[in-house]
């Protein structure tokens, strides 16, 4: 214990009398440390920022449905309705779930909407217009004229991409024409009273929402295809459905979670938590080389140090645990200083913003911040650490092929 904190009394003098190689290891450190923490930051908000549009726009955070309807349902929609006393009971039960915030009911149709001079084929909604815009509204823009409210009749929103292939602005008339699911065609004439964009352009292109009272009218069933979920806090999303699932277990219903209805997520994050440690291995390299540069130089510089230390009594192993130590003490140093300083750059980076362009397949840019993940910072400190270690190891070994001799040689 006490050889240890003499070798450690030696290693803080040493580093301090080192002032110019000191830090410039130091900066070596914290630039690599700092470039970890924003880059992670970074990516970090975009799978957030994607993952609440995802939620917020179109899914929700669960959604219940009959056996099978996500396999099959575009062949025959009607099989996998939900009848109205088994959508409502699920409602009902699903406000025994503390983590439940609320829950909705939707109707899907695919058909036709027609404004008396062209025609387009339509994904059709119809949903509960207060409640959807009370939870699912934070990333579902209006961009002219107004969302659907409670008590609307024979009102329809419709996409940004139906609107400009229609040429369709709000008080337009359209008609709507699908295939009721107990046989034959229905229509029924709505109003546009507003146009809505998503981050999903091809959502946007054939998507029409409407009131669900008119869905039923419409499609001639008072059954639903889908109970949407909203919870109170989207990191509650798998405790919520191992909740939900057995609640509802053995009753042939099907239980989504927003992660496993989008592929382009799940695709997407796969891809950047690729990216990023590539990333990771490019930093750790570009630290550890210019830290062995600096660890290097300044081994050689103090070789007539080591010689004069060897020969007055230490080993080479305490040589060896010296180097080690000192850059230990520097690889902490800098390690914490970096995470402190990233953290304070991810804050102020987060306060202006980063413009951004659309993403693929969207038409709308966002701003992006820079954010805090305590396992990046921790992964980012790690690595700081463990560069100067290993390089300082790689400069001990170097030092130990030096004999007293040829060390004793450097003071003259």
């Amino acid at each position: 214990m006490d050889n240890f904190i003499l070798l450690l009394r030696f290693a803080t003098r040493n580093l301090a009398r080192q002032k110019v190689r000191t830090a410039m290891t130091l900066g070596s450190i914290m630039f690599g440390v700092v470039g970890l923490i924003l880059s992670g930051g970074f990516i970090e908000d975009i799978f957030v920022q994607l993952r609440e549009v995802t939620i917020h726009s179109r899914l929700g955070h669960l959604q219940i449905s009959a056996q099978g309807y996500r396999e099959h349902w575009t062949r025959d929609p009607g099989k996998y309705l939900l009848d109205e006393p088994v959508s409502t009971g699920i409602t009902t039960r699903l406000e025994e779930i503390p983590e439940v915030a609320d829950s909705m009911q939707r109707l899907n149709f695919f058909g036709v909407i027609n404004n008396g001079r062209n025609e387009l084929p339509i994904l059709g909604e119809g949903i509960d217009a207060a409640r959807e815009a009370a939870h699912f509204g934070r990333f579902f823009f209006v961009i002219e004229g107004r969302t659907l409210e409670a008590g609307d009749s024979h009102r329809i929103l419709v996409g940004e991409g139906v609107a400009q292939a229609l040429r369709l602005r709000p008080g337009a008339l359209v008609t709507l024409l699908t295939h009721m699911p107990g046989g034959g065609l229905n229509s029924l004439e709505f109003e546009v009273v507003g146009i809505f964009r998503t981050f999903s352009r091809e959502f946007d292109a054939h998507a029409v929402r409407l009131p669900l009272a008119d869905a039923h009218t419409l499609l001639g069933t008072p059954g639903t295809h889908s109970v949407i979920v909203a919870l109170q806090d989207t990191a509650l999303t798998e405790e919520a459905a191992l909740r939900i699932r057995d609640l509802f277990a053995g009753q042939g219903l099907e239980i989504w979670t927003w992660f496993e209805l989008d592929d382009f997520y799940r695709n997407t994050v796969k891809l950047y938590r690729s990216e990023f440690q590539v990333l990771q291995l490019i930093i750790l390299l570009v630290v550890l080389l210019s830290v062995a540069n600096s660890i290097n130089m300044t081994a050689h510089e103090r070789l007539g140090e080591f010689g004069t230390l060897r020969a007055i009594g230490l080993r080479e192993r305490d040589i060896t645990r010296l180097i080690l130590l000192e850059n230990a003490v520097l690889g902490l140093v800098g390690s914490l200083a970096g995470a402190g300083a990233g953290a304070l750059l991810a804050v102020l980076i987060s306060l202006i913003g980063i413009p951004m362009p659309p993403p693929p397949n969207s038409s709308m840019g966002y701003t992006a911040e820079i954010r805090l993940v305590p396992e990046i910072i921790a992964v980012a400190v790690v690595v700081g650490l463990v560069a100067t270690l290993v390089s300082a190891f790689l400069a001990a070994r170097s030092v130990r092929r030096h004999s007293l001799v040829d060390s004793l040689r450097e003071n003259v």
